[in-house]
């Protein structure tokens, strides 16, 4: 894999040589818009309303829209003034509880390879990290953007690191509508809810979830591809909830019915590897 960024981790006086590459690729199913009487891919271009012509690319600068519709235009050369001493490196801030941090605020993840001589100290920040159960609160340039990022170890062998959204990015969720009086839940209901969450609790192995709704749509697109004729799985029935009780409890049972499932599908494949073995 290409790295797309090299500079350094830095914290104290200690700066680590590293690459930076993506974690993470988007397997969105894309489609090209067509011109439907003869299937001519669309193409887009960059017209100015007022001139009433294209532009073209060196015509095109940079502007933001302080007012509507009035604009501050920024060069190039307003973007070089800005100090950029921390644009190649990875500058930890505090070392933090990652239990402490909430998800929301997580962005983007990359791998961290050691860069050229950085092997040992790599190394060193891999294990002591590790050792103490602690992740690196950082900021990082990448391009013209700066963003707050966490490090933290991966799978015990190499180091990640998070991109995350400043707080001020972080809308409030007090926007949100919420009940205007407390809502009374009956211990019944907590009961039956907390059984049904024990029920379905399971230890995480991401392996066990796919995108189902990208399988089925190349499904589709393979058998247009080959000709044939396309099946689609009838939609499934939803049932509507009249008692929330009732429908915790037909959950349980549910539930418990698809655990017992689950197992006799286990003792069976057992039972055959062993005739097998035998």
């Amino acid at each position: 894999m290409r790295s797309m960024w090299k500079g350094a981790i830095s914290f104290g006086l200690v700066s680590i040589p590293i690459s930076l590459y993506p974690a993470t690729e988007k397997k969105d199913v894309k489609f090209r818009f067509l011109h439907r009487e003869c299937h001519t891919p669309i193409k887009y271009q960059r017209v100015c309303p007022a001139c009433n012509r294209e532009v073209p690319a060196e015509e095109i600068v940079r502007g933001y829209e302080y007012e509507k519709n009035r604009f501050v235009i920024i060069g190039d050369e307003d973007l070089e003034n800005i100090p950029d001493e921390r644009s190649r490196t990875i500058d930890i801030l505090d070392f933090v509880d990652l239990a402490e941090i909430d998800p929301i605020y997580y962005d983007k993840t990359y791998f961290l390879g050691p860069g050229e001589m950085g092997e040992k100290a790599y190394t060193l920040l891999r294990r002591i990290m590790e050792d103490t159960g602690k992740v690196g609160v950082a900021r990082v340039v990448i391009r013209t953007k700066e963003s707050l990022a966490v490090l933290r170890v991966y799978q015990k062998e190499m180091l990640v690191m998070e991109t995350m959204f400043f707080p001020d990015e972080i809308r409030d969720p007090a926007a949100i509508p919420s009940p205007a009086r407390e809502i009374k839940v009956h211990d019944n209901e907590l009961k039956m809810a907390r059984e049904l969450v024990l029920n379905l609790a399971e230890k995480f192995d991401p392996k066990k979830y796919h995108d189902q709704y990208r399988e089925l749509l190349l499904n589709i697109i393979r058998a247009k591809v080959e000709g044939q004729e396309v099946e689609v799985p009838a939609a499934r029935e939803e049932g509507k909830v009249v008692d929330l009780l009732d429908a915790l409890k037909a959950s349980v049972d549910m539930a418990k019915k698809t655990q017992e499932a689950e197992k006799k599908r286990a003792g069976a494949g057992g039972k055959k590897k062993r005739a097998a073995g035998s």
